[in-house]
């Protein structure tokens, strides 16, 4: 009685022992799974985190579109303004035009009249001289008739001329002739005096004419050149126009072209939130997997334990010799136990090297890390062709995909992101140009699981695997970008 008492002892002993270990893997198993949900909560805050910055990024990003807008709102009225002035002043200097048009012609009028009143000058003249040439004759005749009038006492004996005919026909004729001499006498005077009058009056018309076209002449003269100082005065104010409109074209440019950045850097704010919101979803995902994997355990840690439970009460009513059999199992299951309590026991790795797993094993690199041409290769470029199969570095839960076409991923082309969780440090990995796109956002991968195959789209040139690692979760700037070298296996 006492040997079996001290069997069942022992048998109680082995099988605590057991149930210690099995509760000591268990134990373990529940805290590091109790551990990856507190991280993976604490990245949902550094999320929630990062989405409030985006949120008042975006939202500061579209007060100045606001403005901005606004701004060109303004810059087009006064440009509307300008436009209105400069046409107002086109048409002035058109009326100006056609005004000066028509002084120039008024001027060749007036040229023409006085080149016709510089001929009839030239005309009178000679019909002057003509009309002076007669009447220099005909002075010369009445001369002539006066000194024969004085060389006969004074007058004419024209009594003695009658008189002194020899028949009455005589007389006749002589009578007609003095009357006729009388009456020359009397024309040519009276010609004499007319045609003296009519030169002098021509004279007085022609002077007169002149005068008037040449004062004509002077005031259309003025009228032009009061015309030609407006419009240079118009055309100053045009110049002047023209600069403030060329000056108000090239501001509402260079809105226009900050409106299309912001407008780009807005769009890029609403990508990294659309990928933010994802790899919410896919660390809430995570979550829930592993809260339960955390029940899972907890269920067959209680399912073992009972079944030890069992197996003891069993136990305790055999006899002795089951007693003796019992002893020599338990010691083989508390060495089995310990067995499996050392490789429950999760391996712990450090951040950095070993990592992750090459997406594209064997591959060799065509371009590294850091600066590049100018600007910053944010990843590593694997030198494959098109259709490799492309693995998943490490396991997660896919962020998102995207092609070449819905502009999220600009010069990415296809793309994947994952999201991973390794020792409680988050991680996105990016895998880009990819031809063709295997998985889908939400669903979970394993290391090694295809996820794609490499390809040549977006901003590639040539077939090729660019590949990058982000400490956190991806944005646009690549802020929390790592060398993937110092974390590949």
């Amino acid at each position: 009685m006492k040997k079996f008492i001290s069997y069942l002892l022992i048998g109680l002993m082995v099988l605590s022992t057991g149930f210690a270990n099995l509760h000591k893997v268990s134990a373990q198993s529940t805290d590091n799974l109790e551990q990856k949900i507190e991280n993976k909560k604490n990245k949902q805050e550094e999320i929630q985190k990062e989405k409030s910055e985006l949120k008042d990024n975006k939202k500061n990003t579209e007060e100045k579109i606001e403005k901005n807008r606004n701004k060109q709102d303004s810059v087009n009225s006064e440009i509307t303004t300008i436009d209105g002035k400069l046409t107002n002043t086109r048409e002035k200097i058109s009326t100006k035009e056609n005004e000066i048009a028509d002084t120039n012609a008024q001027l060749d009028k007036l040229d023409n009249q006085i080149d016709e009143l510089h001929a009839q000058i030239e005309t009178l003249k000679e019909e002057i001289q003509e009309l002076k040439e007669r009447i220099k004759k005909r002075e010369k005749l009445l001369k002539d008739r006066l000194r024969a009038i004085q060389s006969n006492g004074g007058s004419m004996k024209y009594i003695e001329v009658i008189f002194g005919a020899k028949s009455f026909s005589d007389l006749i004729s002589r009578s007609s002739a003095v009357n006729e001499i009388m009456d020359q006498d009397k024309d040519i005077m009276e010609t004499h005096k007319r045609e003296k009058q009519e030169v002098e009056n021509k004279q007085a018309e022609v002077k007169n004419k002149k005068k008037n076209v040449e004062q004509k002449k002077a005031e259309v003269e003025d009228k032009k050149a009061s015309l030609n100082n407006q419009k240079q005065e118009l055309e100053s104010l045009k110049s002047e126009l023209d600069d403030q409109m060329s000056e108000k074209e090239n501001l509402l440019g260079e809105l226009e072209e900050k409106e299309g950045e912001l407008e780009n850097h807005k769009v890029s704010l609403e990508d990294e939130q659309e990928i933010l919101r994802k790899q919410e979803a896919a660390n809430q995902k995570a979550i829930e997997l592993a809260k339960q994997e955390k029940e899972k355990l907890e269920q067959l840690a209680k399912e073992r334990q009972r079944e030890k439970e069992r197996k003891a009460n069993n136990n305790s009513n055999s006899d002795s010799s089951s007693s003796s059999s019992s002893s020599s199992n338990n010691s083989s299951s508390n060495s089995s136990s310990d067995d499996s309590g050392s490789t429950a026991t999760p391996q712990s790795s450090s951040s950095g090297g070993g990592t992750f797993s090459s997406p594209v094993p064997g591959a060799g690199l065509t371009s590294g890390y850091g600066p590049r041409g100018g600007s910053f290769h944010a990843g590593v470029d694997f030198g494959v062709g098109i259709g490799t199969s492309v693995g998943a570095a490490a396991s997660g839960v896919v962020i998102s995909t995207h092609t070449e076409y819905d502009g999220t991923m600009n010069g990415y082309g296809n793309a994947v992101l994952v999201s991973h969780s390794i020792n409680g440090i988050s991680y996105t990995t990016l895998y880009a140009h990819l031809s063709g796109i295997s998985v889908s956002a939400g669903q979970t991968v394993s290391g090694g699981q295809t996820i794609g195959s490499s390809g040549n789209t977006g901003r590639s040139t040539g077939p090729h695997l660019h590949f990058e690692i982000h400490k956190g979760g991806w944005n646009a700037s690549k802020s929390n970008a790592v060398n993937p070298m110092g974390y590949l296996n």
